[in-house]
């Protein structure tokens, strides 16, 4: 199969809804797709900067990712448990840091500062969905996830941050 198809060039996709339609590559779920898609790509790169044995959860992260952008167009997999599953994990890294008593400037060691630009394009892909459930039925899981993975990122960002001895600083 080849990676070009050439049906794309004049600006418009193909997406999954309930059939194969076409829509404009600058469609709210194409936009929607797009961010998302940057951000699995960015935890991707996050995943190849923390320690190994952080790696799994971020992979399971990334095919819930998969999942997310499914949900926009037909069908998926991704289910309050998910959502569930990265509340442990807050919760869990959480009960092993001192309490967050400021905000805290994006950064730290590579890995941290990695965990805050996925969060803050988590953000933005949160808000892609947003517009594009005014428009599209978006099932509320996809919301729900992307908000708690932003959490969860900020949250492993100053987990990474304590765990390579680098102090975050407060703004």
């Amino acid at each position: 199969m080849k990676i070009y198809t050439r049906t794309g060039d004049k600006g418009s996709t193909q997406i999954y809804a309930d059939k194969a339609i076409r829509v404009d590559k600058d469609d709210l779920v194409v936009q929607s797709y797009g961010d998302i898609d940057e951000l699995n790509s960015h935890i991707g790169l996050l995943a190849a900067s923390v320690p190994m044995q952080h790696r799994a959860q971020l992979h399971i992260i990334q095919r819930n990712l998969f999942q997310a952008g499914f949900a926009i167009s037909a069908s998926s997999t991704l289910t309050q448990s998910d959502i569930e599953s990265l509340e442990g994990l807050i919760d869990e890294l959480t009960n092993q840091m001192p309490p967050n008593t400021s905000f805290v400037l994006p950064g730290g060691s590579e890995g941290a500062a990695q965990a805050h630009v996925c969060r803050a394009v988590c953000r933005r892909a949160e808000r892609a969905v947003i517009s594009l459930a005014k428009h599209y039925d978006v099932p509320e899981v996809v919301h729900a996830y992307l908000n708690r993975l932003s959490d969860f990122l900020f949250t492993f960002a100053r987990f990474l941050n304590i765990e390579a001895g680098v102090d975050e600083v407060a703004v």
